[in-house]
């Protein structure tokens, strides 16, 4: 009974200063408090963004840099350096035999870039170029037997790699990150592309005004 009083209360307080939020925003603010007090440590290392969106993003960073880090122990001992490399070898066992370009905007990298990394791939065995059957100027990719032999290595490796980064998040949380930020990935991968070349304060307009801001 008394869980019951303190949940009431809990959203007595939460809708007399949010009335128009529902069920699900308070589940998510719930939850946020309740990791508040459960936390422990210093946030992050160095500047701590004085907005939320900032401190949001330099979260997200922080632990992008920590994960690279990481891989390249995870990948020392094997045919592959990055994350990068294995994203593409996993794009084009998915994909089959894929054009150069699909594996590279799928993995949101500059042609420049996500060109200079396939040939390196190239050079070391793990891919190979086929002509497209239909159309003589392009190239389509596919997997060695050492390219399949190092996705097999690599993968458990990256497995584990990820393990170690959420090891002490409940399964729950995993899930609920996933679910809150699964559409800012959707919405940015669609429009990269169409961003590309302009300049910073359209894009900041356009995406702005989608959202009626």
């Amino acid at each position: 009974m008394e869980k019951t009083v303190e949940l009431v209360n809990a959203w007595a307080d939460f809708y007399r200063n949010h009335p128009g939020d529902g069920i699900e925003d308070f589940c998510r603010h719930y939850l946020i408090k309740k990791r508040e007090k459960e936390n422990k440590g210093k946030l992050v290392g160095g500047v701590i963004p004085g907005m939320t969106d900032g401190l949001l993003m330099k979260i997200i960073g922080r632990i992008h840099k920590l994960h690279v880090m990481y891989a390249g122990a995870a990948f020392e001992g094997t045919p592959l350096n990055q994350v990068e490399e294995f994203g593409c070898l996993a794009t084009i066992y998915q994909l089959k035999n894929p054009k150069k370009s699909e594996v590279i905007v799928t993995n949101l990298m500059e042609l420049s870039s996500g060109t200079d990394m396939l040939n390196r791939l190239k050079n070391r065995g793990l891919i190979r170029e086929q002509t497209d059957k239909d159309d003589k100027r392009l190239k389509r990719i596919m997997l060695t037997v050492s390219g399949e032999k190092a996705i097999s290595t690599c993968l458990s490796r990256i497995e584990k790699l990820a393990k170690i980064m959420v090891h002490d998040m409940p399964p729950d949380d995993r899930l609920l990150c996933i679910q809150l930020l699964r559409q800012v990935e959707i919405k940015f991968s669609a429009l990269f592309q169409k961003h590309k070349g302009m300049k910073f304060d359209d894009i900041f307009r356009e995406v702005t005004l989608l959202k009626g801001e």
